[in-house]
């Protein structure tokens, strides 16, 4: 006997509709915020009716949860291809290339990861998540600058070194987002890498080759 193929279509054309009302619930929540947007506002974005949404979503809350957990997720993956034992062995400026440029990639593609993540009255499952991704996020950068540290650092001004690194760059990144793509994000960019360039050089091994320690995944 042959599989009924309708199933499967039925299957693709749900997967379609939930990507449709995702994209539109990201639309809308940068645009607006989690807090003023509503389910009407995201089925009429995505051109559908309510009915339709709650289909799918009974309510802003799930469609919260679920794009946030889609986000969060690509998000980790993309962390994990960063902070490789190859690039933090590279001299300073292209270390800082290598892991700023996809981590900035991703979120002006994805401009409601940050409208999401800092909203004042997101999901608490959202907000739990997001603390997990800051810390593992946090721990990296503090064992990357421990294993280029030169001498090696106090593991109380390690912290410290870490956590201003993190919140230059997440600083950074807020401003880069909220700028309109080409030469105005380009030079924001730029700067950004310049400031953490010049704070982290004093204190970090130029060349990459006499790091022996392995930041976890």
């Amino acid at each position: 006997m042959t599989e009924d193929p309708k199933p499967r279509r039925r299957q693709a054309r749900g997967e379609r509709r939930i990507a449709q009302l995702l994209q539109a619930a990201a639309d809308v929540f940068c645009a607006n915020g989690y807090t003023a947007t509503s389910t009407n506002a995201i089925a009429r974005e995505a051109k559908v009716s309510p009915g339709t949404l709650y289909q799918y979503f009974p309510n802003k809350e799930a469609i919260a949860i679920e794009l946030g957990g889609r986000l969060i997720h690509e998000m980790r993956e993309r962390h994990g291809q960063v902070f490789t034992p190859e690039n933090v062995a590279l001299p300073l400026p292209e270390l800082i290339d290598a892991i700023l440029d996809p981590m900035i990639e991703f979120n002006c593609l994805n401009p409601a990861f940050l409208a999401l993540m800092h909203g004042s009255e997101v999901p608490g499952r959202i907000a739990e998540e997001h603390d997990e991704l800051h810390a593992s996020l946090l721990s990296q950068v503090r064992e990357l600058i421990g294993a280029r540290a030169a001498p090696a650092l106090p593991a109380e001004e390690l912290d410290r070194v870490a956590d201003m690194a993190f919140a230059v760059f997440k600083g950074g990144l807020a401003l880069i987002v909220a700028v309109p793509e080409g030469p105005v994000r380009d030079g924001a960019v730029a700067e950004l890498k310049k400031v953490l360039y010049r704070y982290l050089e004093p204190l970090l091994a130029e060349e990459g080759a006499r790091v022996t320690t392995t930041p976890p995944r």
